[in-house]
């Protein structure tokens, strides 16, 4: 007969698990398996029996026998006939960690030993919070509910068969970055316009690391970067760590300017679809002038082409690398917008030399990237997934940016701001006098989270009216109304208050 005694004691190291996180036969075992390891259940030690263990922690007689066959398996307990479960003698408990002793030796001049280029990185990242928020109107982060899990785990199974990891797991294979590569050049790269071959196109670990390697590649003390400005910060926080100057450019109606400051650039960073933060898109025509431009005065152009393809109407504009016939334009794009930011799926698409001299670059930093992943997508993209998701992506999108511009017509009749065409973010220009970040936290207190417009720029007195952008790709359609509703609320008082006068 056990004991109540016993009973808690089992309770306290196994706690109930819950029907709504991971399975139950995970939690379970996660669970003995820490406690071997953190030495709570030393070796030896007899366990619960399969329905001791069903009446503990709530869960059937057939999932408790079922973890233990996998504890067993793994060779974590040992099965004993008639007479129970016991945690075997070869785990070896993890180490904790103890304090260590006051040092009595100097420790290195670390400030003095990094090398720190370039000024202090400002970085314009989404509060860790933001899941709590009701209200997140942030950019950057799909709607779980859109993704097509199914289609992405049917293609993950196909990746993890054993054929298609027998191509993959060995070093140096890059069967995933060439099955991708494949199909970006046949199915992605073509409808924005762009032919490309194989050694055309690097594939990366995101956008992240789009600027990284094209900032350690061109990037050098007295060579001059241009950058939108308000712009995404990002691709500066790259580019000036590495030495270069960064300048900010205008941007009006129709995207970057052509202006006088242009003619000092030796590289030019743009983001002509939906620009970032404005959500404008450059102009056919302004897109012919920027490359005529840059052959007159030997630039470069580095184009990010963020949220390629989500045009509502289906329609969008060529990207600049499609109508540049020399050869100016370096080319950045991701997946993981569309699919999602934690795959971590970005390409670059340039010269073959230029590729050549980046991939050597990616060397240094990893030897090859994951394959798996590099497959699963291709599978995505080849079995046509990827084509019906950026499809729905376009109409929800579209009907989202419909009820963020009806709910702001209501609640905000005085702002100022245009329909969206594509894209998931819409640029607010406010009535009246706010200092910004006061008015940041002023919605993040009431449960409404948005971006402030000078967050984007390197001069303070860019903005002549105080702005935020409004993201709509990651917050559910049912909570656009009510939400912009309060962030109307929020606007409002804040612009009541006495002395409040900076943007």
């Amino acid at each position: 007969m056990r004991s109540s005694q016993h009973d808690l004691m089992w309770r306290q190291l196994l706690p109930k698990v819950r029907k709504h996180d991971e399975p139950l036969q995970v939690q379970l075992c996660t669970a003995f398996v820490t406690a071997m390891l953190e030495g709570r259940l030393p070796a030896g030690t007899r366990l619960p029996s399969s329905r001791d263990l069903a009446l503990l922690t709530g869960v059937s007689r057939n999932t408790a026998v079922l973890v233990y066959e996998r504890l067993v398996a793994e060779g974590y307990v040992d099965s004993r006939p008639r007479d129970g479960f016991f945690v075997c003698g070869a785990i070896t408990p993890t180490q904790q960690a103890r304090a260590s002793p006051a040092p009595t030796a100097q420790p290195p001049d670390w400030s003095a030993r990094m090398h720190r280029a370039g000024p202090e990185i400002v970085w314009a990242d989404r509060p860790p919070i933001w899941r709590e928020v009701r209200y997140p109107f942030i950019y950057g982060q799909f709607d779980p509910k859109q993704f097509p899990l199914s289609q992405w785990r049917q293609c993950s199974r196909q990746a993890l068969e054993v054929k298609a990891v027998d191509r993959w797991w060995q070093e140096g294979e890059n069967v995933g970055e060439s099955q991708l590569i494949d199909q970006l050049i046949r199915r992605v790269l073509p409808r924005r316009g762009i032919a490309a071959t194989h050694d055309q196109v690097l594939l990366t670990l995101g956008r992240q690391q789009n600027f990284y390697l094209l900032a350690r590649l061109f990037a050098r003390p007295g060579s001059v970067i241009g950058v939108e400005e308000p712009g995404y910060r990002d691709p500066r926080n790259a580019f000036a760590h590495d030495g270069a100057q960064v300048l900010p450019l205008p941007v009006d109606e129709q995207g970057l300017q052509i202006s006088p400051a242009l003619a000092q650039c030796d590289y030019l960073y743009c983001t002509p679809a939906y620009q970032c933060p404005t959500g404008v898109t450059m102009s056919q025509a302004r897109r012919l002038a920027l490359l005529e431009h840059a052959q007159r005065h030997d630039q470069v152009l580095f184009e990010d082409d963020d949220d390629p393809e989500t045009e509502y109407d289906g329609h969008a504009l060529p990207a600049l690398k499609a109508i540049d016939p020399a050869q100016r334009v370096i080319y950045l794009s991701s997946l993981s917008k569309l699919l999602s930011p934690g795959l971590g799926i970005g390409y670059i698409v340039a010269p073959a030399p230029v590729i050549e001299q980046l991939r050597q670059l990616q060397r240094l930093m990893i030897r090859q990237i994951p394959g798996n992943n590099q497959i699963t997508a291709a599978l995505f993209i080849q079995q046509g997934h990827y084509d019906r998701l950026l499809q729905q992506a376009r109409e929800n999108l579209q009907l989202r940016a419909l009820a963020v511009t009806r709910a702001l017509r209501e609640a905000l009749p005085d702002a100022e701001f245009a329909m969206p065409s594509g894209g998931a973010t819409l640029w607010l220009k406010l009535a009246g006098r706010h200092d910004l970040l006061s008015l940041y936290y002023a919605g993040v207190a009431k449960g409404v989270l948005f971006d402030p417009g000078n967050a984007f720029c390197l001069d303070p007195d860019t903005l002549t009216r105080p702005s935020i952008r409004l993201g709509f790709g990651s917050i559910a359609q049912e909570l656009i109304a009510p939400g912009i509703q309060l962030l109307g609320q929020v606007i409002n008082s804040h612009a009541r208050r006495p002395g409040v006068v900076r943007s």
